[in-house]
């Protein structure tokens, strides 16, 4: 395992990211987040806020961290009409 350095500068939705291997930038919040990565490379993550849980996708498209995130919707909008249906 060796050293490494990162640096982040965020303003607002956008972050900066600087490393030993050059500048990548993203955009997003907590939760949902694309960018390039210092090598080029396009990722889109999509993470549970507070749990530690995520996916992240390394590719062009980030159709897979969307079907994640519809499915995550689902459920959660299941979950709530369930509960619905309990407490009334």
């Amino acid at each position: 395992m060796g050293f490494y350095y990162r640096k982040s500068v965020s303003v607002g939705p956008f972050r900066v990211n600087l490393s030993k291997s050059g500048v990548g930038y993203s955009i997003g919040g907590k939760g949902f987040r694309t960018g390039v990565s210092a090598g080029g490379k396009r990722y889109t993550t999509f993470g549970i806020p507070g749990t530690g849980v995520g996916y992240r996708t390394n590719g062009s498209t980030g159709q897979g961290c969307l079907l994640v995130l519809l499915g995550f919707l689902g459920l959660l909008a299941l979950a709530i009409l369930a509960l619905d249906r309990i407490f009334v």
